[in-house]
Order: structure tokens, then C-alpha cells, then sequence
């Protein structure tokens, strides 16, 4: 029987692992890569914002391959850098602070604000970009967009043990290892944050409640959403909607609930006076959600305006949430404006 030589019985990440440790930088690179958009997701949840979980992660893993001679082994390479990339997060919630939707600022509009300008002091909660169809359904579940909302209500321990409890199934020991307290402290965090979540995330989720409803209805419902818009038919818009639908559109602090208020803002300002609309369906918070473009006569072109998230219960609309903001659209892979289609006769918002 011949002899095996050590070389054949070493993997690849561990002989990565070995050259990142002695300087090797690709070899680093090719050990995270794996990870990249689970840590990116995880860095969204603690922080409410892609742009910063592009900064936190950034920093997080420049500060793995500066203290990779630490990491020992005890643990998995996985672990270490959630332990890194959680920390990192943690520095930045205790700076920025939490993120807010605009149902967080005040009560509801009964009609449509017309004169509204954006809130430059609030820090506000952003849209995720997709859903990964290969992530696990509690992965899922955990980007929508009321339970990242829910989570910016939690002091950033409580934040972090959930997330790595319930999301990454991280047991309480391990999570005490990671942010440096005991089991007893992870234990009593994890009780007042599953409360404080439980009061704002309703049931069923929306990975149930689309898988329910399923995909040719959910992408009718994005159609008709779209449809609507462009043809300025507020009739066809309301079909879609709940009677207790919300609607709301940050940076802009007046949000509108309820279908008298939610067709008053629609036929003054989207469906009225604000011009020719264009949509591409999308993805947003593992949710449905359509790209909104509007006219702008000097570019000759519709910009980018807003990213809607549409969050269903049952086959309707409950809430619509539009990120306004061209910004948000780089991350999401979408261009920056669209030519003028064909000419078509666009309706008059009707109620």
C-alpha cells in the first residue's frame, strides 16, 4: 500500500488559509468569497442600510486579514468572521445610531401633502437588493422588510443575539463568545428582543404568503401595479389594494393609511400631477417590487425615481414602500434611466 504524502491530504481552503496567514491576499480573498453575500445580508440586517453594510463589511474583512494570525482554529473560519463582522456592526449602530420608516416618525396623513420635502435628519431604512433562491427559507425571511424594520427598534446587543440565534442558528454560548459577555447576558437579551419583534412582525411572513398566493399571481399583481401607474387608472390601482393598505415613501415623512387616503395621494400626486411614469419588476427584501421611472424632459428620458416594495397579504397590496432615491439603483443592478417607449394615450387618474 503506498504512503499518502501530507500535500494530498490538504485541502484547499487550508492551504488558502495557510498562504493568507503568510501574506497571500488572493488567498484570502478566495477564502471569503464563499461567505461574501451571507456576511453582506447579515451586515444589512444589524444596520438597516446596503450602502452601509458595503462599509461594514469592508472594514470587517480588513480587519480579518489583518488579525488572521489570531484566528487559532478553535472555531470555524465562518464563525470568526460573523465574530469580526457583528463587532464591526456593533462599533456602527453605537455611532449612526438606528433607522427609521417614516411610520416610525408620526401618525398618518388623511390627504395627500403635496408641499412635503424630505427629511435630511433622519437616518433612514433602505431596500435589499434580490432574493437568493438559494438561501435557506428562514434566510429569506429574515431580509423582509418588516423584520429588518423591527429589528432597528432593539439596542444593538439584543439586535446581534437575535439575528445570530434565530437566523444563523449560532447557540448562546457561542454568541457570548462572540460579543464578549456571558451565556446568562445572551439568554436575557434574546428574551426582550424576541418580545419586542413579536409585537411588530406579523404572521404569516412574506416567504409564506408568497409561496401561497404563488408566482404567476405575484408577478400579475407587479404587472397591474405597474400597469396602473403608467395608465394613471387609480380604479385599477385600488383593485390591488388592501382597505387598510399603507403607504408611505422615505425620505418623505407623511405616509397615508387606508384606501380613501392612500387613492387621494395616489390621484394628486403619482396618477396626477407628477407625469409619464415607467416600471421594471424587481426584487427587494425577498419581496416583490417594481423600479419607478419617471419622465424628465431635459435628460429626454425616464430617471430612476424610486424602488416600491410591495408587501402582500393575501393576493393584495398592504403596504407600499418607495425608497425615492436614484441611488439605490446601482445596487440592484438596474440601469439609470429608459428611453421614451412608443407613444401611448395615458388615462386621467380617475377615482
Amino acid at each position: 500500500m503506498s504512503e499518502i504524502s501530507p500535500s494530498a491530504t490538504t485541502s484547499p481552503a487550508t492551504e488558502d488559509l495557510d498562504r493568507a496567514r503568510e501574506g497571500d491576499d488572493a488567498a484570502f480573498t478566495r477564502l471569503v468569497a464563499p461567505l461574501h453575500r451571507e456576511l453582506h445580508a447579515h451586515c444589512y440586517r444589524m444596520l438597516g442600510s446596503a450602502h452601509d453594510a458595503d462599509d461594514a463589511l469592508q472594514d470587517a474583512l480588513l480587519r480579518a486579514w489583518r488579525g488572521l494570525a489570531r484566528f487559532e482554529g478553535r472555531s470555524t473560519l465562518r464563525s470568526w468572521l460573523y465574530t469580526v463582522a457583528t463587532r464591526t456592526c456593533l462599533d456602527l449602530v453605537e455611532t449612526r445610531g438606528k433607522r427609521a420608516l417614516p411610520v416610525d416618525l408620526g401618525p398618518a396623513s388623511d390627504r395627500a401633502v403635496t408641499d412635503g420635502a424630505p427629511r435630511t435628519d433622519v437616518a433612514w431604512l433602505g431596500p435589499y437588493p434580490g432574493s437568493d433562491p438559494d438561501a435557506r427559507y428562514e434566510r429569506r425571511e429574515a431580509v423582509e422588510l418588516a423584520f429588518v424594520a423591527a429589528l432597528q427598534h432593539l439596542p444593538g446587543n439584543q439586535r446581534a443575539a437575535l439575528v445570530l440565534f434565530e437566523v444563523l442558528g449560532f447557540s448562546a454560548a457561542e454568541i457570548a463568545d462572540m460579543m464578549r459577555t456571558t451565556t446568562t447576558s445572551v439568554n436575557s437579551a434574546l428574551a426582550r428582543a424576541r418580545k419586542i419583534v413579536a409585537d411588530r412582525v406579523q404572521s404569516p411572513s412574506q416567504q409564506e404568503t408568497l409561496r401561497a398566493v404563488g408566482d404567476a399571481r405575484v408577478r400579475e399583481i407587479v404587472a397591474g401595479y405597474a400597469a396602473a401607474l403608467e395608465r394613471g387608472d387609480a380604479d385599477a390601482l385600488v383593485a390591488l389594494l388592501t382597505e387598510d393598505v399603507t403607504w408611505s415613501m422615505p425620505p418623505l415623512p407623511h405616509w397615508y393609511r387606508g384606501l380613501e387616503a392612500v387613492t387621494d395621494f395616489a390621484t394628486r400626486l403619482p396618477l396626477g400631477s407628477c407625469g409619464s411614469w415607467r416600471h421594471l419588476p424587481t426584487q427587494a427584501n425577498g419581496q416583490p417590487a417594481v423600479a419607478s421611472y419617471l419622465w424628465d424632459d431635459a435628460a429626454g428620458a425616464h430617471l430612476g425615481w424610486a424602488i416600491n416594495v410591495l408587501t402582500l397579504r393575501g393576493d393584495r397590496v398592504a403596504e407600499i414602500t418607495s425608497f425615492i432615491g436614484s441611488g439605490h439603483f446601482p445596487a440592484f443592478g438596474l440601469p439609470a434611466s429608459l428611453p421614451e417607449p412608443s407613444a401611448a394615450p395615458r388615462a386621467s387618474a380617475r377615482r
